[in-house]
């Protein structure tokens, strides 16, 4: 007996030893070894990094060859995914990676891209990697649930977003524009009628401002907090922790871990209270309280998760969750959108005043409204063509969570398929020679004019799980452009240095600076 005590220890540790090398190594290589035996292959990957570790090397090489600078390329893949454009070269336009233990299929054929996006089963999912590690980020939200629950929440959601409510969201989206106009307006008349504007901040000030109204309606102040602390915990938790993804520990007595929690609980508790200060003005039933807090997103998720069933238990967290998941999914995403446009049309003054020219005739002195965004021709392409050069995310990214078939591939369960937006909206043969120019024109006829597979334009993701937000971010955009067009004209500032960047988002690395004068 005590000999047996004496090596239970070991005995375990041994157990322990042989479950992490079967996930760090035996399953993704398994893996792997199904794909190789359809003809799919890719870079060797090494234990427990997989690839990572030549995905940095890469990048940083091509990084210190140069790329960034005064001089304009918008093709920035091969200094921020210099890996792809290697292995594209070496393997094809359908190739495996690893990121750790986690296998990868890189998928830029446009016949599967368009299967892939036609796919409408659950069990075709978001994928689940960091999902333990950006937990306290999205939570059980719609942006990275699946299957039923994913389903049934953007029932609950998605009538939210329709056009003819976002239309009403106009005049919202105006007033969110005034405090960023007249903060220019003030800087150019001290700069003596030109001034250089970092715009960046402002215009994240603005989309966040955006989204706290149609958010918390009344409580659009507390909204602000609750979103500067969400910014707080996403710079807590974008770096990932592999020993957290592969054990599933995450919940370690460690000096992050503890700013995670202490963050996450802080804006759990805010958003609550706020959903209590709602529920109290609802059974008030103060007029210009209640017309208010109707019109906020808030409200409407509340009172679809107190009308259903599946989420009456459990209508905390469902609150929590979106609330958080429609933070991320509209602030950041268009504040950058809107940066790389303003940049463009520095770069292009013809572009620039036929869209301010396009913006007086339309408006006419008159108020901004629905109706008039929807005249902004010249503008929408300018949008469309902005987003097809810089789109803000990078991937298209799903995971089989069964096994599945797309184009003669099985694909086991496990593998996360990515989509790599910019490999797919700079390739010649789907736009033409011209890919890498800003030519708005091309968007004249819509997408489907625009280039011979649509399938291929993926600004806002593709399928079932395409941006719910899609109408509202055009529409958030065309009232922040058309109104500086209004009252600016600007170009780019010497001091500008171009250089995209991978940030969960493309954005630009150092800000763009622009050299504003009223219009």
């Amino acid at each position: 007996m005590e000999v047996w005590l004496s090596l239970w220890p070991v005995g375990v540790c041994g157990l322990l030893l042989i479950y992490f090398y079967s996930v760090a190594w035996l399953r993704p290589e398994s893996i792997r070894n199904k794909l190789r035996q359809q003809g799919i292959t890719g870079p060797p990957s090494s234990f427990l990094y997989g690839n990572s570790l030549e995905m940095k090397k890469l990048v940083m090489a091509a990084r210190s060859r140069g790329g960034r600078g005064v001089e304009i390329k918008h093709d920035y893949t091969p200094l921020v995914f210099p890996y792809f454009e290697r292995w594209r070269k070496r393997y094809g336009p359908v190739f495996s990676y690893s990121m750790g233990t986690v296998v990868a299929l890189h998928v830029s054929h446009p016949d599967l891209v368009k299967e892939i996006s036609l796919c409408s089963s659950l069990d075709l999912g978001k994928a689940t990697y960091l999902k333990k590690t950006h937990e306290p980020l999205f939570g059980e939200g719609i942006l990275k649930s699946n299957g039923v629950s994913w389903s049934h929440q953007r029932k609950i959601i998605a009538p939210e977003f329709f056009s003819d409510k976002v239309k009403g969201m106009v005049d919202l989206m105006v007033d969110s524009a005034i405090p960023v106009l007249r903060s220019w307006e003030e800087t150019v008349e001290l700069g003596g009628g030109t001034a250089e504007i970092k715009v960046d901040e402002d215009l994240r000030c603005y989309s966040a401002d955006v989204i706290s109204r149609t958010c918390f309606g009344s409580n659009y102040i507390r909204g602000k907090e609750i979103f500067l602390k969400l910014r707080a915990l996403q710079k807590a938790v974008s770096r990932p922790n592999l020993f957290a993804e592969i054990t599933g520990l995450r919940c370690l007595p460690t000096k992050r871990g503890r700013e995670v929690r202490r963050l996450n609980k802080e804006v759990n508790s805010l958003i609550l209270k706020t959903v209590k200060e709602e529920e109290e003005e609802e059974e008030e039933g103060d007029g210009r309280e209640k017309r208010t807090s109707q019109h906020s997103l808030l409200h409407a998720i509340l009172r679809s998760a107190n009308n259903s069933v599946a989420y009456t238990h459990a209508s905390d967290s469902f609150i929590v969750d979106n609330c958080k998941n429609i933070y991320f999914a509209g602030h950041e995403a268009t504040a950058v959108a809107t940066t790389w446009c303003l940049m463009l049309l520095a770069l292009h003054p013809e572009w620039q005043a036929r869209a301010r020219a396009e913006a007086a005739e339309v408006c006419g002195g008159r108020s901004l409204d629905a109706h008039a965004l929807q005249k902004m021709k010249a503008l929408t392409m300018v949008i469309q063509e902005t987003l097809r050069l810089y789109p803000p995310g990078a991937f298209v990214a799903r995971e089989a969570l069964q096994e599945m078939q797309f184009g003669g591939i099985h694909i086991p369960k496990g593998v996360n398929i990515y989509v790599p937006v910019s490999t797919l909206h700079h390739d010649a043969t789907i736009w033409g020679a011209d890919v890498l120019e800003f030519k708005p024109e091309r968007f004249a006829r819509g997408i489907m004019g625009a280039c011979h597979l649509p399938q291929t334009y993926l600004p806002f993701g593709a399928g079932p799980r395409t941006c719910l937000g899609q109408n509202f971010a055009m529409i958030e955009l065309k009232v922040i452009l058309s109104l500086i067009l209004l009252r600016f004209s600007f170009s780019l500032s010497p001091n500008y240095f171009h250089s995209p960047s991978l940030r969960l988002i493309v954005e630009p690395e150092f800000g763009v600076k622009l050299m504003v004068n009223k219009a």
